[in-house]
């Protein structure tokens, strides 16, 4: 499913508003490029996809209801604020309810103790049965329960592009297969997907407690002697130290929030820092990289905005321009909710 996307009206926009040097770069580079003009945005719709643990039964008033195995639960949703519930009653069948800022803890009800279960393993087809890995559910302070469904396209052409590669790593050394640099890492659905079509993985997160989860999911999906490498750490600081090592990858994935802080305080913002950061990716890659996923989540950074920042930062131009579109959860009756935004290189 594809869906036209004018660039051209969000850059002029943004070189009003902001005076990052990318957006500039992009609207004079679209002169040169007239791809940059009109991006074909793929549209990633999951229940397009073959998911049997996964459904987004209904979303409206600022909540979505979904299925995750046994649990159905009820959380907050921004994108789905002012539209209708589509099917009120389902919303009776919720094994819980969140309530609460996603960036502060909140409240579950009925409480997690009070569950028939207060951890589920779901398994996540990578195209076939034959080829999947499992993540580990529970129910967090923060509303979040360990992964992002809206990921499933991003995971499965993950691991599609990993297995299309022949050749082997750009680093010299006893690491087989791709060197695939996974930042912003979380419970590691893009780690086990690179890893299961035969990379070598380094996933990166400050977070220490998601880092543990990250290693027990690639346990619990037969993973564990797979050749990744488990930092916990601040992104910037860790891609800073490693070009300084003159170390190199073949590609890049990250999934930046929109604030947060290192294991040691570390300050990030994905306006202030993300365009240095990729500046870095494109020196750990040599400018040559095989593929680039970049997803994002932030209000105000939309498909073409997310392509700027991955032509500018990873190419250092508007040349190499990224296929970029909006993540999207349709619903079981058909309704889209959007979940964030893509860049991916190539297309």
């Amino acid at each position: 499913m594809l869906r036209e996307m004018n660039c051209f009206a969000w850059q002029k926009k943004l070189n009003r508003r902001h005076s990052f040097r990318v957006y500039s770069r992009y609207s004079q580079a679209q002169n040169q490029f007239p791809a940059l003009r009109r991006t074909r945005c793929a549209v990633a719709a999951l229940n397009d996809m073959d998911w049997p643990e996964y459904e987004l039964i209904d979303f409206g008033e600022g909540r979505k209801l979904e299925r995750f195995g046994a649990w159905v639960l009820d959380r907050p949703a921004p994108a789905a604020a002012g539209v209708r519930k589509n099917r009120p009653a389902a919303w009776r069948d919720a094994t819980a309810r969140f309530e609460g800022e996603r960036t502060a803890a909140g409240e579950w009800t009925p409480a997690p103790q009070q569950w028939a279960t207060s951890q589920i393993a779901l398994a996540v087809p990578i195209h076939d049965r034959d080829l999947q890995f499992v993540m580990a559910l529970e129910p967090l302070p923060s509303g979040q329960i360990g992964v992002f469904p809206e990921q499933l396209p991003c995971w499965q052409w993950i691991a599609e592009r990993v297995r299309s590669q022949t050749g082997g790593g750009a680093t010299p050394g006893p690491r087989p297969g791709l060197q695939v640099l996974n930042l912003f890492a979380y419970t590691g659905g893009s780690t086990l997907a690179a890893a299961i079509g035969g990379a070598s993985v380094v996933h990166v997160d400050a977070a220490k407690g998601a880092a543990a989860r990250a290693r027990q999911n690639a346990e619990r999906s037969g993973l564990a002697d797979r050749p990744i490498r488990w930092i916990v750490e601040d992104a910037l600081k860790f891609c800073r130290r490693e070009a300084k090592r003159g170390n190199r990858y073949d590609a890049v994935i990250l999934d930046p929030p929109t604030y947060g802080h290192g294991p040691k305080g570390e300050q990030w913002s994905v306006k202030r820092d993300l365009l240095p950061l990729l500046q870095l990716c494109g020196e750990l890659t040599a400018g040559r990289p095989k593929f680039v996923l970049a997803t994002c989540h932030t209000p105000g950074i939309g498909p073409a905005e997310l392509a700027a920042y991955v032509a500018e930062g990873m190419f250092g131009h508007c040349g190499q321009p990224p296929r970029a579109g909006e993540l999207l959860l349709r619903s079981t009756c058909g309704r889209r909710l959007a979940s964030g935004v893509y860049a991916r290189w190539p297309g």
